[in-house]
Formats: C-alpha cells, structure tokens, sequence
C-alpha cells in the first residue's frame, strides 16, 4: 500500500502518518498527532506534478539576507518520557509527558519549553506497530526532539477537555485551559532539573496556546514563538474579510469531535489499525474513559459559527461567546506588559496566517521580538514557489534553538543584533531582511482597471465604463490551495499550479508586459467601485503574474464581505501595515449596499513578497465565490466594475525600489 500525508500542523496538520511502501509502513510523530486529525481525505480530483530529481532548496538559512545558521553541538544522546496526571486548582486533572535528555547529569539545569495541545500530546500504538513506531518519527517530532538533545525539557500538554486530561470546553483557550497553562509553569520551576525559565512554542493551535500562555504574566516564561498561528479569530480563520470560512470551521469541527471520542478523524485501515487512541499517563490508562465521558460536554465551534456575522455576535450555542473571547489579539496588552519575547513564524501559502503574524508583529513592543515569512504552506515543511516547488530546505529546529538559547539559556549567539524581519522573495527566489514590516523602502503604485480588461498606470478618463460580471456561485479555486493548507490538505508544493485554468472565467485586467523587474513586499491593497443589483456580496480579489508564454501564477489574494465595507480608524485593536484600511466587523459599523449605487470597497490582499520579472505582466481577476471554501452569498448577484473617470477602481502595490 503506497500513499503519503504530508506533514503540516494544527489548525494545521502534520500529517502523522507516512505510507511509503512496507519498509517505512506508518510514521507517527507526537508532535505531529496534532495534525493526523486533519488527513482526512485520500485521494484528490487532479494530480499535481511530481518534485524535479534535480530540485534544490532555496529556502535554507545561511545565505545573505537570510536568518544566520545556528551550528550547535548536541550534549545529549537520548532523550526519556514520563507520565503523569497533574491537578489544577479545581481538581481537573490535565496528562502531561515529561520528556527530557535520558543522560541528563544530577545538577544539571535546564530550561523547559511548555507544547499545550487539543490533538493528542501523544499516541498509543497497538501491538506490532509499538514495536518499531517512535513518537518521535516525522518532521515535527524530529523537530522536538533535536530540541530536548541540545538541552530543554518538553512539557507536552493535552489542553483541558481534550486528549487524556479531564474537563470540558465551550469553545477554544478557555479562561481555565489558559489558567492551567500557569500551574504547570508553576511546577515546571520547582522541578530539579529545571534553570527556572520556560519557553512555549507551537504550530497553530499550540502556537496561539503559547501566545495566552505569554498573557498571563507568569515571572518564569521569557519567550514564546508562536508559528502558524491564528491572531485575530474572527479575521484569521473563522470569518476572514466577513466571509465564513465553512470548509475549514466544519472539517475542524469534526475532527475534534472525533478526537474527543478518542477516534481518528480519517478512514484509513491500516492507520486505525495501528493507533488504539491517545496515549494514556502511564498506569491511569481506564481514566482514558472517564475522559471522554467528560469531553461530551464540549461545545462544538463549528456550530458556533454559524451565528457570527459581525465580530460581536454572540455564539447561539452558549449564548456567551464570541470570537474575540478567545482571541489573542486582544490581550497583547499582557505581553507587552510582561516583556515576553516573541517570534512569529509564517508562509505565504499558509492561509491568511502571514497576516496574523505580521499584525503580531507590529502589535507587540519588545524590541527582540522576530517576524519570519517564507515560501511555505502550514507547517512549512514545503517550499510552495511557483517558480521551485519542493522540500524545505529550512531547519526550524535551529532557529527555534538560537531564539530560545538567548532568551532562556543567556547565550549570546548574535540573535539579537539580526534583523527584526526576515522574508523571502518569491520569483526571485531569495532571502531578504529588514528591521520594519513591510521594509521602509517601499512605495505604492496605483494601476488602474481600464476598458477591455486592461490594468494600467494611468487613471481612465472615459465616462461610464464598467465591466459587467453575473456572480457565478459555482465558482471555486480548487483543492490545491493556502485554505486547504490549513488542515494539512494542500499534500504537494504546487499549490496553485492549476491556477491558470481555474482563473480564466473570471473578469481579469492585465498589465502590459513591464519593461523592468518590479518587486512587491508588502500588502497589496484594492479599491472596488461596484454597483450591485443585491444588497450584500463577497468580494474576492486575486493578483497574478503572467509570463510571455501565457503561463499564469498566482501570487496572493484578499476578501471583504461588502456589508463590511466600512473603513474605520478609531479603537483599532492592533497594529496594521502603513496604508492597509480596517475594517471593524462590528455590527455598529455594518450597513447593506444599495442596489444600483455604485459603491466603494477597500480592502487588502494577504502579504506577500513576489519579483515580477520583466517581460512578464500584472494580472487581477475577481469574483463574488469560493465554493471550494467559504459561504456562499453571491446568489443572483450582477455587478458593474466600474472603471471611468468618476469611479476608478484600481490596485495599489506595494513596489520596492530595484
């Protein structure tokens, strides 16, 4: 049987298992359990192209402009797990693996990094497969552990209501699940092994469960890196741009659901035949059952859902919640306070993520905070360029190391005299660095929609001009895509590489072929003057480039629901780049279109860094649906891009000097 799950993480997936013909069977890493909840689907309509022989990575440290190589020599050779039920202060008991260097000398101190999950901290393998299964296998577990060889303990956490540990939850990173996170920091300090200092990093899920850890003010933890990770719930993930993002919220919630039954959320014999579950502490294994019963009073967030419009609806499940309950951003308040240093960690393919870290980013105040942004979907584990699709090349575990040896061990490894920002430059395949986000150099270029679908520099100066489109609901962007990245679906680095078929229906407006290499860093930022028969829609703008054979690749997207159309500069709640326009989500601030009034809508695609080679052109297409992921709301709907000299829509783009 020969079939493979990449791996990529929490609301993320690292896929767990790996089937590659009878020699390596199944692989499942502890680490990347978390992620295994996602693979649920087997086979995919269309087959995307195999990686070249010849592919070399261009992702990996080193090279100018790029996060420095940390070279470190590992002190310990093994590394040993313990088991245990640790009380919190109302009595619920939350499993926790202790895992630390098996040759960890007496009086040797070190610091402990604290991993909190909803998806498992660990598995339990049936008889044959625990005898060569390792919960260390897999890119995310060989992360790890390479981690705990140079000198940290792992706390790995199964979040309150999940996994073994007791309790339940209404929704995710409840008051007591964050709670818990600071009794266990708590016992990790009084520990003999320990040095007193904790770190806590993650990818998605984990990744938000170590930025609240950071909020709650706990003397002992001095750096967290969230990768991967969710900042502003509403508009990362549950609702982006005012447009619920179904495919992901319901997937998700079955997936948890399952895993709460103490299930695997995919079909595969061989995988179900192998996991009996999730791992019990050790000697506790028939509390595994009273778990579960406790885990039926969970709440399903997917339902939740379904009643948020605004950013302040409330959850019509507990008739308490909504999103920015239990959100991050708003407590960066708390990390700023505590000193707490940060690295966020994201891909341009990883689905608006690279946004929720850059918003981290400028929100937060230490000056050794640290934003990375590469060529990857979540997890990072591919290197999605259109231009070199294959493996990544970078090591995480030593840019994790390097951050976490300075702040938690005192090394002075240079980390802190790096640049603040490292990101990659798709098409030209490159590293780049800078200490602001976007880089200080940059300027917006407006090109404006013109008759005949064309995208130029000028503003047109015809009167009534417009492109007429009827909103096609069938509509959708396909299964190789940033969305399906977020629950470890995208399973190859050519994302998008259908694009080009997909986009073709759309109204599309193409720049000439440039004469010079341009390149974009940044957000770019869209200004729609539509007139609309309906009083609502979903506006999908989507920006490609376009090579003198016609070939076409997409480089970057954004949304906005139109009854959220309005910008708003009060009480931002968080930092946003130069020139991006915000939208509150607020009920207050919703208003419908009125049909036949030309409109103006303004928004910001997710950033990105992209060479737009000479002899290439600019290309924007636009649509009203995404069948493939987001509600849909584009019934009936006929619109009038509007494109004439009193209503001129048009692109601005983020152009750095060359």
């Amino acid at each position: 049987m020969i079939c493979k799950f990449y791996e990529s993480e929490t609301l993320n997936c690292y896929s767990l298992f790996s089937f590659v013909g009878m020699k390596k069977m199944l692989r499942i890493s502890v680490l990347s359990i978390p992620f295994l909840f996602w693979c649920m689907t087997f086979t995919m309509a269309q087959k995307p192209p195999k990686v070249s022989k010849n592919y070399k990575a261009t992702d990996a440290a080193g090279p100018e402009g790029a996060p420095k190589i940390y070279t470190v020599q590992k002190p310990y050779k093994k590394v040993k797990t313990t088991s245990m039920y640790l009380p919190m202060r109302d009595g619920v008991k939350i499993a926790v693996n202790v895992v630390l260097p098996a040759d960890l000398k007496a009086g040797d101190k070190i610091p402990a990094i604290l991993y909190q999950t909803r998806y498992w901290r660990g598995a339990q393998f049936n008889w044959p497969f625990n005898a060569f299964l390792s919960n260390f296998s897999g890119n995310s577990g060989k992360m790890m552990k390479e981690v705990i060889l140079n000198g940290y303990a792992l706390i790995a956490v199964d979040a309150r209501g999940s996994g073994a540990s007791m309790g339940s939850r209404k929704h995710p990173w409840t008051e007591d699940e964050v709670q818990d996170g600071y009794e266990i920091v708590d016992w990790v300090v009084k520990q003999p092994w320990s040095n007193g200092k904790v770190g806590s990093a993650g990818i998605s899920y984990s990744g938000t469960t170590a930025e609240f850890l950071a909020t709650t003010g706990h003397p002992a933890i001095k750096a967290i890196a969230p990768m991967f990770s969710l900042y502003d719930v509403y508009d990362d993930i549950s609702v982006p741009g005012g447009v619920k993002l179904q495919y992901f919220t319901t997937n998700w919630g079955a997936a948890n659901t399952a895993l709460d039954n103490n299930k695997l959320p995919i079909k595969d014999p061989l995988a179900k035949m192998a996991v009996g579950g999730v791992q019990p502490v050790k000697g506790e294994r028939k509390m595994v059952k009273e778990a579960v019963r406790q885990h039926q009073a969970n709440l399903s967030v997917a339902d939740g859902v379904r009643s948020i419009t605004n950013r302040d609806d409330i959850s019509q499940v507990d008739k308490v919640t909504s999103p920015d309950r239990f959100s991050p951003h708003t407590r960066s308040s708390k990390i700023n306070e505590y000193g707490v240093a940060v690295y966020s960690v994201s891909g341009y393919y990883d689905g608006n993520y690279q946004h929720a870290a850059v918003k981290r980013h400028l929100t937060l105040e230490n000056p050794n905070n640290k934003l990375m942004l590469g060529p990857w979907e979540h997890g990072g584990w591919m290197n999605c360029s259109p231009h070199n699709p294959g493996p990544s090349g970078f090591s995480k575990a030593s840019e994790l190391l390097k951050f976490f040896d300075y702040h938690l061990k005192g090394i002075d490894n240079g980390i802190q005299h790096e640049p603040k920002v490292h990101y990659y430059t798709l098409g030209e395949e490159k590293w780049k660095s800078s200490n602001v986000w976007p880089p200080a150099e940059v300027a917006f270029k407006p090109f404006y929609f013109q008759e005949g679908g064309r995208l130029e520099s000028s503003i047109p100066m015809v009167q009534n001009s417009f492109t007429p489109y009827t909103v096609d609901t069938t509509f959708g962007t396909g299964v190789f895509t940033r969305w399906r990245s977020l629950l470890g679906k995208l399973k190859t680095p050519y994302a998008y590489h259908d694009w080009q078929k997909i986009s073709k229906p759309l109204p599309n407006f193409s720049s000439t072929p440039l004469t010079e290499d341009v390149e974009i860093t940044g957000h770019p930022v869209v200004h729609l003057y539509v007139k609309s028969n309906m009083p609502d829609g979903a506006f999908f703008v989507y920006l490609q480039d376009v090579d003198p054979q016609g070939n076409v690749h997409y480089v970057t997207e954004g949304q906005l629901r139109a009854i959220h159309r309005k910008v708003s500069s009060e009480n931002r709640p968080h930092q946003d780049a130069p020139g991006v326009p915000y939208h509150s989500y607020l009920k207050k601030d919703s208003s419908p279109l009125e049909p036949g009034k030309t409109e103006l809508l303004s928004f910001d695609l997710y950033p990105v860094s992209y060479l737009f080679r000479k002899g290439h052109s600019i290309r924007i297409s636009i649509s009203g649906a995404d069948k493939d992921h987001f509600e849909n709301i584009g019934h009936g709907a006929k619109w009038e891009i509007r494109h004439d000299k009193d209503h001129f829509s048009f692109i601005e783009l983020p152009v750095m000097p060359r």
